[in-house]
C-alpha cells in the first residue's frame, strides 16, 4: 500500500504479539522504539490499527519527524477521498456509497477492499 508521494510512519507493534497485559479487563499489547526497538509500554490490543512510538532518546536524536509523515490510515482515507472526486466528481453521501460499494467492480470497492488491516 505505500505511496511514493507519502512517507508513512512504521508501525510500532511486534509483527507476533508475545507479553500482552490485561490492564482492568482491557488487553495491551507493547509497542516498540520505531528507531531503536527499545520497549514503550503498550497499546489497547481490540481496535488497533496502527501505533508509532519513538523512545525519548531518539525522538531527542532525531527531531520531529511526525510532522513531515502520515500514518497509513490518513493515506488510505485520503486515497478514498481522490478516488471519489475523480469518479464521481464530489464526495459521496452515504447512500451513494452504499450504492457504489455495492458493486465490486468500481473501482471505489476495489480500494476499500484493499483498505488497511489491523494486526
Amino acid at each position: 500500500m505505500p505511496d511514493s508521494k507519502y512517507d508513512i510512519l512504521p508501525d510500532s507493534r511486534a509483527k507476533t504479539v508475545r507479553g500482552v497485559v490485561s490492564i482492568r479487563g482491557v488487553n495491551h499489547v507493547p509497542i516498540y522504539c520505531a528507531n531503536c526497538g527499545a520497549p514503550g509500554g503498550g497499546v489497547p490490543e481490540e481496535h488497533m490499527t496502527f501505533a508509532m512510538y519513538l523512545c525519548n532518546g531518539c525522538a531527542e536524536k532525531w527531531g520531529p519527524i511526525a510532522g513531515t509523515m502520515m500514518v497509513p490510515d490518513e493515506v488510505f482515507f485520503e486515497r478514498v477521498k481522490q478516488a471519489q472526486l475523480e469518479e464521481h466528481g464530489h464526495l459521496l453521501d452515504e447512500e451513494e456509497l452504499v450504492k457504489v460499494l455495492s458493486d465490486p467492480t468500481s473501482a471505489l470497492s476495489k480500494l476499500v477492499r484493499e483498505a488497511p488491516k489491523g494486526k
